[in-house]
C-alpha cells in the first residue's frame, strides 16, 4: 500500500503532496504504528523530479503535521490526567484512578513534577531524535500537566529539526533515499541512550528524596 501511494505521488498535485506530508506526520504521532519518517524522506527524494514542490513549504506541512499530532495526544492526557486526580466521580471512574494510583500516588505528583519538569520539557524538545518513544512522551507531558505554551514551542522545535534532517537525507541520497533508516539509527540510538541515562539517574534521585519524605 505504501508502494502505490509514493508511485502516486510522483505524479500528484504539490498541494496533494503537502496534504499527504501532513496527514502522515500527523497520524504518526497519534496512531504509532503508522510510519511517518519514511514517507518524509521519499518526499525529500521528489523534490529531485517534482518541480511543484520545494523545500520550504515540504518542511512547514510536514513540521505542521507532526507538531498537531503531538499536541493532540498532549491534551488528551493532560486532560485524562485531571480526570484521574479529580475527587469524586463515578464507581468505574474510581476504581480506575485507585488503580492508577497505585504507581503515582497523588501525594508524589506534585514532587514528580517538580523534580522531572526540566527533564519533562527537555524530552519534549528532543522526542524527535528519540527511538521509539515520541507518543509516550507526549502522554507523559499531558499527565505531568506540563504548560501547553512550552510545549508547543519544544515539539514544533524538534519536529523542524528532525524533519529538515528527513527531507535533506532524502533529497542528497537521490535512488538510495530507502537507506535512510540507517542514517537515522546514528543519530536516534546514541541521543536515546544518553538521555536514559539522565533519566535513569534523575529516577534514582527522586526515589531517594521520595524515601526521605516518608522517614
Amino acid at each position: 500500500m505504501l508502494e502505490s501511494a509514493m508511485f502516486w505521488l510522483q505524479h500528484a498535485d504539490p498541494y496533494v503532496v503537502y496534504a499527504f506530508l501532513f496527514l502522515v506526520a500527523f497520524l504518526e504521532n497519534v496512531i504509532p504504528p503508522i510510519p511517518g519518517d519514511v514517507p518524509i524522506a521519499f518526499i525529500g527524494y521528489l523534490l529531485y523530479n517534482h518541480g511543484g514542490i520545494t523545500f520550504v513549504s515540504a518542511l512547514l506541512w510536514s513540521t505542521a503535521g507532526s507538531t498537531a499530532g503531538f499536541m493532540v495526544v498532549y491534551l488528551f492526557s493532560s486532560v485524562l490526567g485531571l480526570k484521574l486526580y479529580a475527587k469524586g466521580g463515578s464507581a468505574v471512574h474510581s476504581r480506575f484512578s485507585k488503580s492508577v494510583h497505585r504507581f503515582f500516588p497523588p501525594s508524589d505528583m506534585d514532587l514528580l513534577r517538580e523534580k522531572f519538569a526540566a527533564h519533562a520539557y527537555l524530552s519534549v524538545l528532543a522526542n524527535r531524535l528519540l527511538f521509539g518513544s515520541r507518543s509516550v512522551i507526549a502522554v507523559l507531558a499531558g499527565l505531568m500537566h506540563l504548560r501547553w505554551f512550552f510545549v508547543l514551542l519544544a515539539s514544533t522545535a524538534s519536529a523542524l529539526v528532525w524533519n529538515t534532517l528527513l527531507l535533506s537525507g532524502g533529497f542528497f541520497l537521490g535512488s538510495k533515499w530507502q537507506e535512510i533508516g540507517s542514517y537515522m539509527v546514528l543519530y536516534t540510538v546514541p541521543v536515546t541512550i544518553i538521555f536514559m541515562l539522565v533519566i535513569l539517574f534523575s529516577v534514582r534521585s527522586f526515589m531517594k528524596q521520595r524515601q526521605k519524605k516518608f522517614d
